[in-house]
C-alpha cells in the first residue's frame, strides 16, 4: 500500500492558496481574460479534468450580489455522482470563522466581552502552569495569542475519530486507523475532551499544552484554544455550541442544509473526502468539533460570503449591528505578531493578508478557502473534496487552489 507522510501544517490548517506551486502548474495555465459566466465554468471545468481534483464547487460574490455559483467533478468518483451546490462536506478550519460570528453574537447579547477573563466563565479554572498569574482573556482565544497550544502528540489520535459502523478495512480506513491512530468510537463532548486536554489530572494534560509566553505576546494557531472559546458559550449559556450557532447564525441566514451535527445533514448529499483520487476516507469526526467540522454546501456557503461580504462593507446587519461586524473583522494585534509569511493581522479568528479577510481549511480528505477583498467587499469560497494533508498531496492542492484563485480573480476584475 502507499506510503502516505503526513504533512506537519495539517492540523494547522492554514490556507496554501499563496505557496508557490510545482513546474507542473505549468502544463495547465489561466486564459489572460475571463469575462463571462460561460468562460468562468470552462476554466474550471478544465482544472477539475486536468488536474487530480476530485470534485470543487465555487462561489463568487460582488456589489451584494452572488455573481457565481457552480460545481464541478465528483463527489463520489467510484459512483460517478457529481459534485454539486448540494453537495454536503465539513469546511475544515473555515469553521473557525462561525465560532468567530458566535463569539461577536455572544458579546451583543451581553453574555462577555473580548477582554472577559476566561475562567470568568469556564466551571474549572484554565492555568498556563508555565504562565500561573496570567490572565486569559477571550480576545486571546480568537487571535491565537492565549498562549494555548495544539500539542500533536494528541491532537490526532486523541481528538479525531473514525465514525461506528466504518469499514475498517478500506485503504483509506487503513491509513487513518493504522497509519494515523486513529480509533473507531463514539464522540468524547466538548467539555469532555477540553477537560482530559487542560486539567491536571486530564489523560491528555501536560507541559507541551502551554507556551512560556503571556497572553497577547506571542502568536502561535491554536484548534484546542479555539474549541475553548467555542465551550466558553456553552457555559455562559447552559447550551450545546452547535445549538448556538444554528440560532443564531445558520438559521437567521436561511443556511438550512448545514449543521454542527452530522446526523443533522443530509447523508444522501455527502461528499466522499479523498486522499487522492483511488483513496476514499471513512467518515470521521473530532471531539473540537468546532473548531473544524462545520457541514455544509456550496449553496449555503454563498449566503454565508454574501453576509460577511456585505458586513466587511458595513452593509449588513442580519447577524449583529454593524458595530458587530467591525468587532468581528477589525486587525486586534500589534504589527509584527502573526508571522509575516502568513498574514499581516487578525480579527476575530478572521485573518488580514493583500487587502483580504479570510481563513482556509486543510484537513484529512478536505481543502478549502474563504476570502472578501476590504475594499470592494468582492471575494469567493472554494470547497473542495481533495486533500492537501500529506507531503504528496500538498503540492497538488497548492497548484489546483492557485489555479482558482487566478481564474475568479480574472473573472471578478472584469465584471
Amino acid at each position: 500500500m502507499k506510503t502516505w507522510v503526513l504533512n506537519s501544517l495539517i492540523f494547522v490548517s492554514l490556507s496554501i492558496i499563496m505557496f508557490g506551486c510545482s513546474e507542473d502548474s505549468d502544463m495547465l495555465s489561466v486564459p489572460d481574460g475571463i469575462t463571462t459566466a460561460a468562460e468562468l465554468s470552462d476554466t474550471l471545468e478544465e482544472i477539475v479534468t486536468e488536474t487530480e481534483a476530485p470534485g470543487f464547487a465555487v462561489t463568487l460574490v460582488k456589489n451584494n450580489q452572488v455573481l457565481y455559483q457552480e460545481a464541478f467533478g465528483y463527489a463520489d468518483i467510484e459512483g460517478e455522482v457529481a459534485y454539486t451546490n448540494q453537495t454536503i462536506q465539513h469546511l475544515g478550519s473555515i469553521s473557525k470563522t462561525f465560532v468567530g460570528a458566535a463569539v461577536v453574537k455572544a458579546v451583543e447579547d451581553g453574555l462577555f466581552t473580548l477582554d472577559t477573563d476566561i475562567n470568568d466563565i469556564l466551571p474549572v479554572e484554565v492555568v498556563n502552569p508555565k504562565q500561573p498569574d496570567a490572565v486569559i482573556q477571550i480576545k486571546h482565544l480568537a487571535t491565537h495569542t492565549s498562549g494555548l497550544l495544539d500539542n500533536t502528540d494528541f491532537y490526532i489520535q486523541e481528538n479525531y475519530y473514525i465514525l461506528p459502523g466504518e469499514d475498517l478495512s478500506t485503504p483509506g480506513a487503513e491509513v487513518l486507523h493504522s497509519g494515523l491512530g486513529i480509533q473507531q468510537r463514539r464522540a468524547r463532548s466538548l467539555e469532555e475532551f477540553l477537560a482530559e486536554y487542560y486539567l491536571e489530572d486530564g489523560d491528555m494534560y501536560t507541559l507541551n499544552n502551554f507556551a512560556p509566553t503571556a497572553p497577547g505576546e506571542a502568536w502561535s494557531y491554536s484548534n484546542t484554544a479555539t474549541a475553548l472559546a467555542a465551550y466558553l458559550i456553552e457555559a455562559a449559556t447552559g447550551a450545546s455550541f452547535a445549538d448556538y450557532v444554528k440560532e443564531k447564525v445558520l438559521t437567521p441566514l436561511g443556511m438550512n442544509s448545514s449543521s454542527y451535527r452530522l446526523a443533522e445533514v443530509n447523508q444522501a448529499q455527502l461528499a466522499k473526502w479523498y486522499l487522492d483520487e483511488d483513496t476514499p476516507l471513512p467518515l470521521y469526526d473530532n471531539d473540537s468539533y468546532p473548531e473544524g467540522s462545520m457541514y455544509t454546501t456550496n449553496a449555503d456557503m454563498g449566503k454565508y460570503l454574501l453576509d460577511m461580504s456585505r458586513g466587511v462593507m458595513g452593509e449588513s446587519n442580519v447577524l449583529f449591528s454593524s458595530s458587530g461586524y467591525d468587532l468581528l473583522f477589525d486587525a486586534r494585534l500589534s504589527p509584527g505578531i502573526v508571522p509575516a509569511g502568513f498574514a499581516e493581522n487578525h480579527g476575530i479568528f478572521w485573518y488580514h493578508k493583500g487587502g483580504t479577510v479570510q481563513h482556509g481549511g486543510n484537513s484529512l480528505g478536505i481543502s478549502t478557502h474563504l476570502e472578501i477583498n476590504k475594499a470592494t467587499g468582492s471575494g469567493y469560497v472554494l470547497i473542495t473534496n481533495m486533500d492537501a494533508s500529506f507531503s504528496d498531496t500538498e503540492a497538488e492542492y497548492a497548484k489546483v487552489a492557485q489555479l482558482i484563485d487566478q481564474a475568479v480573480s480574472a473573472f471578478l476584475a472584469s465584471n
